[in-house]
């Protein structure tokens, strides 16, 4: 299904924007998309789709695998680079407007609705609807994943898209990578033996996550049940 550009004659699309991935230790940020007509995005609750956080990892890539002959997914992949730089420079939120503005750009859609990472969700609809062009009418909400069905296909798209994304790096790193966020002991232990004897912290690391100083700490004396 192609979204048609807006104006007399269009088909109305609605497109969905969600991101997966945002406070992981690991891998990209991913901000994924999907566009549908109004009659499909109605129907979506009844195939199964949810917000990806209530469905487990066979069950969203079976909703996914539904969810293509419906409509486009989109998605872009945010490394960890380009991550660090704007935390470092305070603009997360601004990051992810500017990849939920391309979104809404290539999309075609005549109208968007995205999950609102800014505590103002008004005001980040209005930032995603300017740096996108100005033409495509933004709705900003948060949990807009659990309560606006073409967010939450939105979000089923960016989960599985990272979660291949974070499979293809353990396949190329070896086993014990885990799920890549900083509350997994399996991803913290991972990266705790690849950080020893390294100077610097390999590219598929968030290095401006605070987990990470935890992580690089060496302890500087020994304890007393140490000593024989």
């Amino acid at each position: 299904m192609e979204a048609g550009p807006a104006g007399v004659g269009a088909v109305p699309t609605l497109l969905g924007v969600d991101e997966a991935g945002r406070g992981s230790l690991v891998g990209p940020l991913v901000v994924g998309g999907f566009v549908t007509t109004p009659e499909t995005a109605a129907r979506l609750p009844g195939l199964g789709v949810r917000d990806s956080k209530l469905l487990s990892p066979e069950r969203r890539e079976a909703v996914y695998a539904a969810l293509r002959p419906l409509g486009r997914c989109l998605s872009i992949a945010l490394s960890p680079r380009i991550v660090d730089r704007s935390v470092r420079a305070g603009g997360l939120n601004a990051l992810e407007a500017r990849a939920f503005a391309g979104l809404v750009a290539r999309s075609g859609a005549s109208r968007a609705f995205v999950d609102a990472c800014d505590p103002v969700a008004p005001r980040f609809g209005r930032t995603v609807a300017r740096l996108a062009g100005g033409r495509v009418p933004v709705h900003a909400q948060h949990r807009a994943d659990r309560e606006i069905p073409v967010v939450a296909a939105a979000s089923i798209v960016a989960k599985v898209r990272r979660d291949r994304a974070i499979a293809r790096l353990a396949r190329s790193l070896g086993d014990g990578l885990g799920s890549g966020y900083p509350s997994d002991a399996r991803t913290r232990a991972f990266v705790r033996e690849r950080l020893e004897g390294s100077p610097t912290p390999p590219p598929w690391v968030r290095a401006s996550w605070r987990t990470m100083e935890t992580l690089k700490a060496r302890p500087t004396a020994r304890t007393l049940e140490s000593f024989p």
